[in-house]
């Protein structure tokens, strides 16, 4: 599951491993320990559960790219505008942090504040890397992987439901009467 901060990349993998019975593994959980320090087994852990037979997760963390390519079936994109990327991100940000909840191993949303004094927050990051990640996508289809990947690209909610109430479902075995 490629594409920005704020894409809607766990929320879609999430989704794709309840329809097709499979594991879901979120990277976040698994790059970030106590404080957002990186857990040092990270890698390992990544490792690990591409040696399964099936798996779904995001697409992200530059150490890790190389082997999620390597062992991945299925690349879907999120290549969403800029402005309905950030409009989520800074909704679902403000959403966090205004009911505390809790992410991952002790970590919650900063104080909204450090979108002004933190220089690598995550919405001045997902602004600066929202073409970036295009450009990348775009090597990787022009690339070996974009020849031997199944390769999903949706831009826009409509196109994310409609695939998933069709070419999903279909990939599942599931028909309208199944979901009945």
């Amino acid at each position: 599951m490629a594409g920005t901060s704020g894409a809607g990349k766990s929320t879609l993998a999430g989704g794709i491993a309840a329809v097709l019975g499979i594991s879901y593994v979120e990277l976040d959980a698994l790059f970030h320990g106590p404080q957002w320090t990186p857990r040092p087994e990270f890698a390992e852990d990544v490792r690990r559960f591409v040696r399964a037979p099936s798996w779904v997760t995001e697409y992200q963390y530059h150490a890790v790219r190389p082997l999620l390519l390597g062992e991945a079936d299925t690349l879907v994109w999120l290549d969403h505008p800029k402005p309905f990327v950030m409009r989520r991100l800074v909704v679902r940000t403000v959403r966090r942090r205004l009911v505390g909840e809790h992410l991952w191993n002790g970590n919650y949303e900063p104080p909204l504040r450090t979108v002004f004094t933190d220089r690598e927050h995550l919405w001045r990051w997902a602004w600066k890397s929202h073409g970036r990640m295009r450009d990348k996508l775009t090597q990787i289809l022009a690339g070996e992987h974009g020849s031997r990947l199944a390769i999903v690209r949706l831009r826009g909610q409509r196109e994310v439901d409609r695939w998933r109430a069709g070419p999903l479902r279909q990939a599942a075995g599931l028909d309208e009467e199944s979901l009945r």
